[in-house]
């Protein structure tokens, strides 16, 4: 039977998910078999197994610092909020249907046996399971139903670890107050305390940790300081989406570098496609959400939403839409990806009210439409990036790895049905009929990816200034993002600066410097001991 351990914290964004993929990385190294588990996660976040499941970006993140391959008994239920009221609920990796947050909560109860078999397998195969709770346990109005924090500790029988967060403030009390609203056999599985990012002299912190020992009798075992450490993040509490700049400033701090604004949409998803940006200097990445603060950067990106319809007309209202084409007109590169990639096109169409039903028109730059279908589209996939013109052609023929999740199909609007019989262009960039809408003004397109399974992906406008794509990860893939980001350097006057270091490479030294930085601050015989217990 494998041990557990669970992490909870006293409020989101508390460091759950870090201190999970730091365990799983120290029990690793320790030389045991060792798996993430989170029963239920709301994120927009996620990612498409092996197998074609999806799961939460942030287990798949454990599982890679865990050093095995993410599966869907790591996060058996995803919640993608669609609304304020409502969310997809993904089940075993499949989508199970929307559902508004009350009626989500009333059959609550019908989804433990699929927590508990996916659970049981893990614990089949391997030796230490580290549990993740959501939010707070001390979510009162939740408890009766709760599946993800205090109920998922008594069904897993596993110790609890509660973190609190002293960046915000008021960490003793969020401690105290969490423990204390909760029942009295809840309280007793709270084994160990942790205070995250912590900065400063440790010593000043001496005399609250043992008044807080003193009136939970609860011992502290950890405190963890703030470092910068480069991993995915799991939802849009992520700080790197509070990288937000005029484009005056990012244009004066990236006057020998490249600066990238990537358009931070209400409903953004899956914003870990441009993480690997990062890792070359010189790059200023920054998320913009007003029309004022794009300013005139080097590159602009149009991330994935889970509400493509609702996202483009709040591009459009304020005033983000007009802005992007007045760049592109004045030669500024933009890429689309998902349902950026959607937005790019002259209409989206929802016949089945997969988001809200009927027809939009859309930002006009590529000569696409998009039609919304109920079947979701979710594979890894791999192809080669085709010699498409402009920016993208020191990039062709170079081999692409990613993944696809997306309901409905982007299909070319320029080509009669007639003469595209027999063409390759099928599934997720099939033919289809010209349309009015499209402005013979507009540029042709060229398919951009060649796909193993024989599909085209993606349209590169013949200018090389609109580039959209279904493909997540695309970022990852070295040697393209390098000829790109080389494209643009050298387009500015100015010379790339590049570590040689795969990003393979990269993200393993990111979990070995966590996990450093965890070990020397946790009691790790106290919680080997508790596992034990």
């Amino acid at each position: 039977m494998a041990k557990k351990l669970m992490i909870q914290g006293t409020m989101s964004n508390s460091g759950k998910s870090f201190l999970v993929a730091a365990l799983c990385r120290i029990f690793r190294q320790d030389g045991y078999r060792v798996a993430p588990f989170k029963s239920q996660n709301m994120a927009l976040n996620s990612y498409i197994t092996k197998d074609g499941l999806e799961i939460g970006r942030a287990q798949a993140m454990q599982a890679e610092a865990a050093g095995i391959a993410p599966t869907v008994d790591m996060n058996p239920i995803l919640l993608k909020p669609t609304s304020q009221m409502g969310s997809q609920v993904i089940v075993n990796g499949e989508v199970y249907g929307n559902l508004k947050a009350m009626e989500y909560y009333r059959r609550k109860p019908e989804f433990i046996p699929v927590i508990r078999e996916a659970f049981a397998r893990l614990e089949e195969q391997y030796d230490i399971i580290v549990l993740e709770g959501a939010g707070s346990p001390a979510e009162i109005n939740l408890r009766d139903n709760d599946i993800v924090n205090m109920g998922m500790a008594k069904l897993a029988d596993a110790p609890v670890l509660l973190v609190g967060d002293i960046d915000r403030g008021g960490v003793f009390a969020s401690l105290y107050g969490t423990v204390s609203l909760l029942e009295p056999e809840e309280q007793a599985r709270i084994k160990g305390l942790l205070i995250n990012k912590f900065r400063g002299d440790v010593k000043i912190l001496e005399l609250g940790l043992r008044m807080i020992e003193e009136r939970l009798h609860i011992p502290v075992l950890g405190v963890i300081p703030m470092e910068q450490i480069d991993l995915d993040d799991e939802d849009s509490l992520s700080d790197r989406l509070s990288q937000v700049g005029s484009g005056q400033s990012a244009g004066d701090a990236s006057a020998n570098g490249l600066d990238i604004a990537v358009i931070h949409l209400p409903h953004i998803s899956n914003f870990t496609d441009f993480n690997a940006l990062e890792q070359f200097g010189g790059v200023a990445l920054r998320y913009v959400n007003r029309a004022a603060q794009l300013g005139k950067p080097d590159l602009i990106l149009l991330p994935g939403t889970k509400n493509t319809m609702a996202d483009l007309a709040w591009l459009r209202e304020s005033g983000l839409e007009a802005a992007i084409a007045h760049q592109v007109s004045e030669k500024i590169p933009l890429i689309g990806i998902c349902g950026g990639y959607q937005m790019l096109g002259e209409r989206l169409a929802d016949p089945e009210q997969v988001e809200h039903g009927g027809t939009m028109r859309g930002m006009g730059l590529l000569p696409a439409e998009t039609i919304f279908a109920s079947r979701k589209t979710r594979t890894q996939i791999q192809g080669v990036m085709q010699a498409a013109a402009g920016m993208y052609a020191e990039g062709a023929e170079l081999p692409v790895v990613g993944y696809e999740i997306h309901m409905g199909v982007t299909r070319l609007c320029d080509v009669p049905e007639s003469d595209a019989q027999g063409s390759a262009l099928t599934s997720a960039l099939a033919p289809a009929s010209a349309h009015p809408a499209m402005s013979s003004t507009h540029p042709s397109a060229t398919p951009a990816i060649l796909l193993e399974d024989g599909r085209l992906d993606g349209l590169v406008r013949d200018d090389g200034l609109v580039f959209g794509s279904y493909l997540h990860g695309l970022f990852d893939n070295e040697a393209w993002t390098e000829a790109l980001l080389s494209h643009l350097a050298k387009k500015k006057g100015i010379s790339l600066e590049t570590t040689g270091e795969s990003r393979k490479d990269y993200k393993e030294r990111q979990y070995d410097k966590l996990a450093d930085l965890v070990r020397s601050s946790l009691d790790l015989e106290a919680i080997y001991r508790l596992m034990e217990e």
